[in-house]
């Protein structure tokens, strides 16, 4: 449902968005196929990205119905493809580096939910399979139902993990639980999500839209900037060592007192 204070920005090819205040909300809205996922999707979950107002801090994701997404719509599989598309077969016998372009053009719709101007919040219910999981790892934040249903089938498939799922997952819950993870295949619940690191919170279906409330307003409670340089420290933390993180950490308050004591630039 789309709140009557909320602003819709665009509603097209299985992507809704709205904006309220400071809280964007970009919704799956393909039930009827477990919101199954496409390359005219990726597109507008790209264009999503590009039209946040600069007033958003948090941005919600979700999707419609019984289930958060159910992964890549096998269509893409078949010799047809999809209408205006080429199809993954044409696409495989194309160049290196064509193949290369077009799927770094699908990547783009899942690298921009950790920018550091915003947080993202995944609101996972019901299957989140291949492309569904790599799009919930893509955000900051998960808050997600008992029903939840975590896959990487990927490689069960003969492929990879290829839509920036790799980096979140490793990061998360170490190498050799990722791997095992891709590997086989498996369905990964609530419980264990939530126990290795998948999920910040757990909670009944009917309790995840308020949970998901109850975080976003933690989130806004505090002066944005705070935010901003907190996300910017911890997301350098695995390309710095012990001794460069502490000297950001000096950097960064130093900018802070600067701005609270209206000495920036």
């Amino acid at each position: 449902m789309t709140s009557l204070d909320s602003v819709l920005v665009f509603d097209k090819d299985g992507v809704r968005l709205t904006v309220e205040d400071a809280v964007a909300t970009v919704t799956l809205t393909n039930p009827a196929k477990r919101n199954a996922q496409s390359p005219a999707l990726w597109r507008a979950l790209t264009e999503a990205g590009r039209s946040l107002p600069g007033s958003v801090r948090v941005v919600v994701l979700r999707g419609e119905g019984k289930s958060f997404s159910a992964g890549l719509d096998r269509q893409a599989f078949t010799p047809e493809g999809f209408d205006g598309e080429p199809s993954f077969l044409d696409m495989a016998r194309g160049s290196d580096e064509d193949l290369d372009a077009v799927i770094a053009e699908y990547q783009d719709a899942f690298t921009w939910w950790r920018r550091r101007d915003i947080v993202s919040i995944a609101a996972v219910q019901g299957h989140a399979i291949g492309a569904g999981f790599q799009l919930a790892l893509a955000c900051d934040l998960r808050v997600v139902a008992e029903d939840v249903q975590f896959a990487m089938r990927e490689t069960s498939l003969g492929l990879v993990p290829d839509l920036t799922g790799t980096h979140p997952l490793v990061s998360l819950v170490g190498y050799a639980r990722a791997l095992e993870i891709c590997a086989t295949g498996r369905f990964v619940h609530a419980a264990e999500a939530e126990r290795i690191g998948l999920a910040n919170i757990a909670v009944p279906a009917d309790e995840l839209d308020a949970a998901v409330r109850d975080l976003t307003a933690a989130l806004l409670s505090a002066p944005r900037d705070a935010v901003i340089e907190t996300k910017a420290l911890l997301q350098g933390v695995p390309g710095r060592s012990y001794e460069d993180q502490r000297a950001a950490e000096r950097a960064a308050q130093a900018r802070r007192l600067r701005d609270l004591a209206g000495l920036g630039d």
